[in-house]
């Protein structure tokens, strides 16, 4: 079965797609000047060995990225999408996991940003809501500045039945609410845990909150109502990956 096809645009997005063994790029469209950067920065390999090389100007390459509003950067690149990987199998032969969960969660900026930082400070990988996942947005990848390549996506139908299916699989559920008792930070972060985010502006549904074993926040001056959600979640990433290397 083919898999679908998307472009991605900017320099590190499409670096770090060329360096990945395992994804396939369909067409590479670049300048002369970013053809120079990729040997430049790259001096002991050839990432452009086998490739289909398309060299046009900045002005061209334009169509690629005006309609989202990003910089191209003189990078563009068709790739495919890779094959949705399955929770049930990851966790088989894995321990001592730490999963973000996205609920609601839908700008692609944002959820860009997020798997920057979950990959800066080795989260495990990212469950999401397949019907509301921005796989192919140029957006997304590009504030994620080529960490998509580093990092497990799992697409699952439905948010509440994966979170139910892990707690009975010893997963711990921490949903992130502001207005929660407990600091996140007095959790000893140890075993299988999932980190719950809610929606930008509406946090947790109240249905799936149910399906969590803890609700906690981080503690900020209570001057300020909230932290974008993608400052909030590289706080928790920070903090859980330091823990883990002082344990």
């Amino acid at each position: 079965m083919n898999k679908l096809a998307f472009f991605i645009v900017g320099k590190h997005a499409v670096i770090e797609a060329l360096k990945n063994p395992k994804r396939k790029i369909l067409k590479l469209f670049l300048t002369e000047e970013s053809k120079k950067t990729i040997h430049r920065e790259n001096p002991k390999i050839n990432l452009l060995k086998n490739i289909k090389v398309y060299f046009k100007t900045k002005k061209e390459l334009d169509k690629y990225s005006r309609g989202d509003n990003i910089l191209h950067q003189g990078f563009v690149a068709e790739i495919e999408d890779f094959e949705n990987i399955e929770i049930k199998e990851f966790i088989k032969n894995n321990k001592n996991l730490n999963l973000v969960c996205l609920n609601e969660v839908s700008d692609p900026r944002n959820i860009g940003s997020i798997i920057r930082s979950a990959v800066s400070f080795n989260m495990d990988g990212m469950i999401v809501k397949d019907r509301h996942f921005p796989s192919y947005s140029k957006l997304m990848y590009k504030s994620a500045s080529g960490s998509l390549e580093h990092f497990n996506i799992f697409k699952v139908a439905n948010i509440n039945s994966t979170l139910k299916y892990l707690r009975e699989k010893n997963f711990w559920v921490y949903g992130f609410d502001s207005n929660a008792d407990k600091n996140f930070d007095e959790i000893i972060w140890e075993g299988n845990n999932v980190l719950l985010f809610g929606s930008e502006g509406f946090g947790m549904k109240k249905h799936t909150i149910k399906y969590t074993d803890f609700i906690v926040k981080i503690n900020i001056n209570k001057k300020i109502e909230s932290l974008n959600i993608s400052n909030s979640a590289a706080i928790v990433f920070h903090h859980i990956n330091k823990y883990k290397k002082i344990s």
